[in-house]
């Protein structure tokens, strides 16, 4: 009892729960803390980038050899295509077993359409091409500023350290300079992370100051079927992954509790990317593969995002009773994949995708996505919960197949 209370897990959790009965008992309160969960986030995300090109260049001028990179991102992306699919597979077939909007009988005119015109305007503007075009930055620091992500961020780092190898001993005080800058930027991370009770009990204050408990009661069918979908996604499919590739996913879970808890009391799975990062290393990942993997990983492998798109679009087709075909669904899954890709954990940016899907099914009213507008902060939750086990499991398999994870270090650390 006596270490308990230096524990970063101990206090985490102390601050969910006061987080919760804050904005439960004292909604004005609760909301008035949203500062706190914003704030910590965006320390945070200022140093994710620095991170992010710091581990990726030592990984890749460490290892030598840019043919590796190239083979460890094919496969990473393989990976990534794979489970992604079976997670939209998993969403439509739970869907149609369970039929959680059957009896709501919603008419499509009744609901206010201003309620969903911001991201359904937000959805029409996403295009595969832009997408793609905007993994290049404008400039080499415009992927450290706030308009960049963590795609240009890995594009800039493997471009930088492709360059430093080939000019060979030239580049050592460059080398030797970014190890630095590393051990610092970490260092800060750490500090920082002393301040995550004070983020995620301000989160948790404020979504349940805002929207309450009783948002939830109309909805609970869908969240049920969400979040025992995403346990069952976890269990069964990483699960059957994880003792393929030697190790239980129950363990491995409990191995990164602190930065689950992190993501439950955030809503972001941002939050958490370097702590995970740094927890993967431990357990015998090479750097070069986690550097590569989870960076990647936040936007081709949002496994919880993938569940909330087919099953939220279902569900918003059987409340207003709306008989989808079975090309109608197939076309939802296909558009899915796609759309899926470059969605981020934050909150937010699941219901903007979710508004992309539903588009390509004209029967399916927009306005629909009014229904689960109230609820959608509280599965934001489960989606970043499933990514962030989604992204530590695929850096284990991927190093496993470049045969680099250090299994004793692994046995070690889930143990």
């Amino acid at each position: 009892m006596r270490q308990l209370h230096k524990s970063l897990y101990f206090w985490v959790v102390l601050a969910i729960v006061a987080g919760g009965l804050i904005g439960y008992f004292d909604p004005p309160l609760g909301v008035a803390l949203k500062p706190l969960g914003d704030g910590f986030i965006a320390l945070i995300k200022m140093l994710i980038g620095p991170v992010i090109f710091c581990t990726v260049v030592l990984g890749i001028a460490n290892a030598g050899d840019m043919k590796k990179v190239g083979r460890v991102g094919g496969k990473a992306l393989l990976y990534f295509e794979v489970v992604s699919t079976f997670a939209l597979v998993i969403g439509l077939l739970v869907a149609n077993i369970l039929k959680p909007g059957k009896g709501f009988n919603v008419d499509p005119h009744t609901l206010d359409p201003k309620l969903a015109a911001e991201y359904a305007q937000k959805a029409h503007e996403q295009h595969v091409v832009d997408f793609i075009l905007h993994i290049i930055p404008k400039t080499f620091a415009d992927a450290f500023s706030g308009s960049g992500d963590l795609l240009q961020v890995l594009l800039v780092a493997v471009l930088f350290a492709f360059a430093l190898n080939k000019i060979g001993a030239k580049g050592e005080p460059v080398l030797r300079f970014v190890e630095g800058l590393s051990d610092i930027f970490f260092g800060m991370v750490r500090a920082l992370m002393w301040l995550a009770p004070l983020g995620a009990g301000g989160a948790m204050a404020f979504t349940l100051g805002k929207y309450g408990l009783k948002a939830l009661l109309p909805l609970a069918s869908l969240m049920a079927c969400f979040y025992l979908t995403c346990v069952l996604f976890v269990l069964v499919v990483l699960g059957v992954i994880a003792r393929y590739h030697g190790f239980s996913i129950i363990k491995f879970v409990i191995y990164i509790r602190e930065e689950l808890l992190l993501v439950l009391g955030t809503s972001s799975s941002e939050s958490a990317l370097v702590q995970l990062m740094r927890k993967m290393e431990n357990a015998g990942c090479p750097k070069a593969v986690v550097g590569l993997v989870v960076p990647a990983g936040y936007s081709f492998n949002l496994d919880g995002t993938n569940i909330y798109l087919t099953l939220a679009a279902l569900f918003v087709a059987q409340a207003m009773n709306i008989d989808l075909s079975l090309w109608q669904q197939l076309s939802i899954l296909l558009v899915a994949m796609l759309t899926s890709k470059g969605a981020s954990g934050v909150t937010g940016a699941g219901f903007i995708t979710l508004a992309a899907t539903l588009a390509v099914v004209p029967d399916i009213p927009v306005v629909g996505l009014t229904l689960i507008l109230g609820v959608d902060r509280f599965m934001s939750e489960a989606r970043a919960l499933t990514n962030i086990v989604g992204n530590g499991v695929a850096s284990i398999v991927v190093s496993q197949w470049e045969k680099e994870l250090d299994h004793d270090k692994l046995k070690q650390a889930l143990g």
